[in-house]
């Protein structure tokens, strides 16, 4: 619209006629040159998240107490032109499909004093050299113990449907299976299962990630006491690693809620009924 040389109106009066301030017109955007400050910030960055993995925040603070002044926006800036992110699960992994039915949540105010009462599933992501895979557990709440699991490199039904199956072949059945309200749970293909075996259908209120509290809580113990410690970079890698530690997490790893006991020997064992007596009385 501006046409300096071309008219008798100087361009101040053009860019008047338009609107346009003159600071905007005459902007030239210069390219930004990387600070001898960022470089070593982005050195220190990159040891701190070898050592262990953080966000934005953490890492801010971290940076403090090595004695670098410098805000919370800067080191997020740094972080994302590293690619360095927090290990945190993205929001909304899980999509509604409106079309679908969704169930009433069935354990608010309910005593699960027993195993085998109450299963509950949902699903994590892992991020690889290449791509994301994602993991599914299904947990009985009372043992804790881990009754199957899958990875896939897609959110489909399918690999949801294929550890119910097998959980229910291995352990029999409960009588209220809990999810949130994603649509590989509230699928037909997810839901038909239970409700063929008469399993009561329980699902999270929109938005109450803690109505799941106990297999959000595994999530939190597999991703920090090991994955985060290891270089599972590839899919095979991953599977490896998750199939060793669940035995270990259901065989060797006392739980403190559990008495010290772990979940297998509650479960398996049948500890669940001394346990239940201890706790009550």
């Amino acid at each position: 619209m501006i046409e300096p040389g071309k008219t008798k109106l100087p361009v101040s009066r053009q860019l008047e006629l338009i609107g346009l301030n003159n600071s905007v017109y005459y902007y030239k955007k210069r390219p930004r040159t990387e600070s001898n400050n960022d470089v070593e910030l982005k050195s220190n960055i990159q040891a701190l998240y070898a050592e262990q993995t953080a966000g934005y925040r953490v890492m801010h603070g971290r940076l403090q107490l090595l004695g670098f002044a410098v805000g919370e926006k800067p080191v997020r800036r740094l972080m994302s032109e590293l690619r360095l992110y927090g290990p945190y699960p993205k929001r909304n992994l899980s999509k509604q499909c409106q079309e679908h039915k969704k169930y009433p949540y069935l354990l608010r105010g309910l005593k699960i004093n027993q195993v085998n009462q109450v299963w509950a599933t949902d699903i994590t992501y892992i991020k690889l050299d290449k791509g994301t895979a994602y993991l599914l557990a299904i947990i009985d709440l009372y043992s804790r113990k881990i009754l199957s699991w899958r990875i896939s490199n897609t959110l489909s039904s399918a690999f949801c449907v294929e550890a119910l199956t097998e959980a229910i072949e291995k352990f029999g059945k409960p009588k209220i299976f809990n999810t949130d309200q994603g649509c590989q749970f509230t699928s037909d293909e997810f839901t038909s299962m239970l409700r063929d075996k008469q399993i009561r259908i329980s699902m999270d209120g929109k938005g109450r990630a803690l109505d799941n509290i106990f297999i959000e809580r595994f999530w939190r113990t597999i991703k920090y006491d090991y994955i985060f410690y290891n270089d599972f970079g590839t899919m095979p890698k991953l599977i490896d690693g998750v199939s060793w530690f669940v035995d270990y997490y259901n065989q060797r790893r006392p739980h403190l809620s559990l008495n010290k006991w772990t979940p297998e020997a509650v479960y398996g064992n049948g500890l669940w009924e001394v346990l239940s007596e201890k706790l009550s009385s």
